[in-house]
C-alpha cells in the first residue's frame, strides 16, 4: 500500500480508505473467522474489533519504520485477541453443583489444592503465566511482566488450556 495513501486516509480522504479498506478487508475476514471458530464470538463482532483497531493504530502509523500495512494488521490483531480473551472470561458455567454452592468455604480449599496439582505439573514459564492470569493481569499485561510478546503468552494459554482439558480428563475417571 501506498504511505501517501495512508497520510490520505488519516485525513479521512474517501478513496483513500476505500483502498485501505480493500487491501485491508480479505485478511481482517479471514483472521475474524479464524478465531471466531475458537471462541464463542460471532465472526462479524470480531470483524468489527479488528476495525476498531485498525482505525485506532492509523493516526500512530509510522511509515519510516516497517510495513505501515503490517503494522495495522498486527494493532488488529491485538484488539481482536483482546475481545477473543474478554468474551472469555464473562463465558457463563456450563453446570453448576448445587452441592458446591451449599458447602460454604469448604470448596474452595478443595479447589487450591486442584489448582496447585495441576499447576505443579506444568513448565516454569506456563506456571508464571497462570500465576500473573489469576493476579488478574491481562494477556498482554502479563507478556510485559515476563518479557515477551502476548502472541507468545497466548500460545502458552492453548497448551495450558490443552493440559487441564487432558488433566481433568484423566482425574474425571479415576
Amino acid at each position: 500500500m501506498n504511505p501517501v495513501c495512508l497520510f490520505r486516509a488519516r485525513s479521512g480522504d474517501a478513496g483513500a480508505l476505500q483502498e485501505l479498506f480493500e487491501t485491508l478487508c480479505p485478511r481482517l475476514t479471514r483472521m475474524a473467522g479464524y478465531y471466531a471458530r475458537r471462541c464463542p464470538e460471532d465472526a462479524e463482532d470480531l470483524l468489527q474489533e479488528a476495525w476498531h483497531g485498525v482505525f485506532a493504530a492509523l493516526p500512530r502509523v509510522d511509515m519510516h519504520i516497517g510495513d505501515p500495512v503490517q503494522y495495522l494488521l498486527q494493532y488488529a490483531r491485538w484488539r481482536l485477541l483482546d475481545a477473543v480473551r474478554k468474551s472469555l472470561q464473562h463465558e457463563p458455567p456450563q453446570e453448576l453443583d448445587e452441592e458446591l454452592l451449599c458447602a460454604g468455604h469448604g470448596h474452595q480449599v478443595l479447589d487450591t489444592l486442584a489448582l496447585n496439582a495441576f499447576v505443579a505439573q506444568l513448565t516454569p514459564i506456563q506456571r508464571e503465566i497462570v500465576a500473573c492470569l489469576l493476579a488478574g493481569l491481562t494477556w498482554r499485561e502479563a507478556a510485559h511482566a515476563l518479557g515477551c510478546t502476548s502472541a507468545n503468552v497466548a500460545y502458552h494459554v492453548r497448551r495450558i488450556s490443552q493440559c487441564y482439558r487432558d488433566w481433568q480428563q484423566k482425574n474425571m475417571s479415576l
